[in-house]
């Protein structure tokens, strides 16, 4: 299983619960979905929704985010948001449930904006046992929690792969959390100024995941200039073996036009 759709971001002129069936014609057999509900804890009628799109349209679930917020509205995450730590606690659960019944193991966790009334020591503490609950959540279904830098929001802190990797630590060395892993967007990490090259030969064998776009433009593969076939390659000659999250721009009519020059291996 080589690629994973991202059905937040791809197929999105088709409603939400009609794009795994979309990205299975395509010919792909893995989806994976930013968190698709308004709310922490939706209903069971929606969760069964969801679930029942996915395993009809015959597709595999290979990654979920947590609850991240009002996205479209800038909200990257609630793991260090101070006044939503129940929330998401409550997020968990749900989470842990899809994907213990869809054979999900991979759980993104959005670090979350800064906020001017807080420190960030205040809410980088909020953080770490927000972090820890999550992993200890999912580890009952053999779950690993992701943490990922992003580009484009200008008040949330990780941007590195350093950032990210240095909060992960933090959540070890003081939790004993071990289900805790990088993932890789290569795209933001490229826009944010990172060396994609040197965090691929120092850490690709212990990422949780990856996910590609061109840039600029965060278009498909081949739109921008970024060598996303050789950083792929590279990480898996030395020892990421887990799905590529295909999280780009791109109208569903092209969406996959850049597979027709290349083998796509499912």
């Amino acid at each position: 299983m080589t690629y994973s759709v991202n059905c937040s971001i791809l197929l999105t002129e088709l409603p939400l619960l009609e794009r795994p069936a979309a990205a299975k014609a395509a010919g792909f057999d893995a989806v994976e979905f930013w968190w698709p509900f308004d709310t922490s804890v939706p209903s069971d009628a929606q969760v069964t929704e969801f679930e029942t799109a996915i395993t009809d349209a015959g597709v595999q679930l290979t990654g979920l985010n947590f609850n991240a917020g009002d996205m479209p509205a800038g909200d990257r995450g609630l793991v260090s948001w101070k006044g939503r730590c129940s929330e998401f606690k409550d997020n968990i659960d749900v989470v842990a449930g899809i994907g213990e019944r869809l054979g999900c193991t991979s759980f993104n966790a959005l670090y979350g904006n800064r906020q001017e009334e807080f420190t960030p020591e205040e809410q980088d503490t909020l953080a770490v046992k927000n972090l820890a609950a999550a992993a200890q959540g999912v580890a009952r279904i053999g779950g690993t929690v992701l943490l990922e830098p992003v580009s484009g929001a200008a008040r949330y802190p990780l941007l590195t792969a350093a950032d990210a990797l240095a909060v992960i630590a933090r959540v070890k060395e003081e939790t004993g959390a071990e289900n805790i892993k990088l993932l890789a967007d290569f795209y933001h990490l490229a826009v944010n100024g990172d060396d994609v090259a040197a965090v691929i030969e120092n850490h690709a064998k212990d990422f949780g995941h990856i996910q590609i776009a061109d840039s600029p433009g965060r278009g498909a593969p081949g739109t921008g200039a970024l060598p996303l076939g050789e950083w792929i390659a590279r990480s898996r000659e030395l020892g990421y073996t887990g799905a590529i999250g295909l999280e780009y721009k791109e109208p569903a009519q092209t969406a996959f036009s850049w597979t027709i020059r290349q083998p796509v291996s499912n």
